[in-house]
């Protein structure tokens, strides 16, 4: 019998460097959609699709992410003086059980595949999901926890959340090599990370949420450097082929790049619109700016 999926790795050692200046300081993950950090919608999808423990691997400069899911008893007691309920309730249901949230460093920056690997010891040897928290994806249903759902279903193996992406953004992604395909689940036989458009096997894209079997973080362990002269995580899922099943899984939802400008300011309209609070006031903004073009 499969073993539940408990765990998930938040790499989140970046630096941010494309929103510079604003991450000079401040660790990208921190940055707001609407009124919540990124690295809070990325472990309250995780909290929802059952998973227990969240490890975050960070870098210098990233404690404030461990931070922001502690108490801040100034601030709690400040609020409960003057009344400020919302406020107050919006803090506290964002605090994880304690316990649930642990930390370790990735010193250097070797890549993706390295800095899952720095959370081996958290990790041992069970399934376990990565979620990138730059991947902020609206669904009714976690996107994690679809793939989860999925993973059981097959028995196990390797699952990626995949969406199709124009044959010249390929260079983006890792790309996937499909066996079979029935529209919602593809079978394949291979992935390549950021391959040109020429040399793309098909455009099914890998984004920021993975459930992997333990073999992966095995694997890793003597998976050599690869584009960018980096650790990639992809070549460690690739080289289980034939030894565990790869899926990829085309999840239900709309998926914004919060690591990209524009995607960054998408997701924040996005959002904003589902507020009822805010919606009638930013469809008048939106209205007005539209009509200046």
């Amino acid at each position: 019998m499969t073993r539940r999926v408990r765990k998930a790795v938040f790499p989140v050692a970046g630096l941010g460097t494309r929103f510079l200046p604003a991450t000079k300081l401040v660790a990208k993950e921190m940055l707001p959609v609407v009124d919540k950090p990124l690295i809070q919608y990325a472990v309250e999808e995780a909290r929802k699709a059952g998973i227990e423990y969240c490890i975050f691997v960070t870098g210098r400069g990233k404690a404030v992410l461990v931070d922001h899911f502690d108490h801040a008893p100034e601030l709690e007691s400040l609020l409960r003086e003057r009344g400020k309920k919302e406020p107050l309730d919006g803090l506290l249901g964002g605090l994880p059980e304690p316990g649930t949230i642990v930390s370790t460093r990735q010193q250097e920056p070797l890549g993706l595949g390295h800095a899952v690997w720095c959370a081996r010891s958290f990790v041992g040897d069970e399934p376990f999901a990565v979620i990138l928290p730059d991947d902020l994806v609206m669904a009714d249903r976690p996107c994690i926890g679809q793939l989860i759902e999925a993973w059981q279903d097959i028995g196990g193996g390797n699952v990626l959340a995949v969406e199709e992406v124009p044959h010249d953004k390929t260079d983006k992604y890792g790309i996937l090599d499909i066996e079979s395909d029935n529209g919602r689940l593809a079978v394949a036989k291979g992935m390549v990370e950021k391959p040109k458009p020429e040399n793309a096997p098909s455009n099914l894209a890998v984004i920021g949420r993975y459930v992997l079997d333990p073999l992966v973080m095995r694997t890793l362990e003597n998976t050599p450097k690869g584009a960018g002269g980096e650790i990639q995580l992809t070549d460690a899922i690739a080289a289980t082929i034939g030894k565990v099943p790869l899926h990829g899984y085309r999840f239900d939802g709309t998926r914004f790049d919060c690591g990209d400008k524009v995607g960054f300011i998408e997701a924040n309209i996005a959002f904003g619109l589902q507020r009822s609070s805010m919606r009638g006031r930013l469809t008048e903004v939106i209205k007005d700016y539209s009509t200046k073009l």
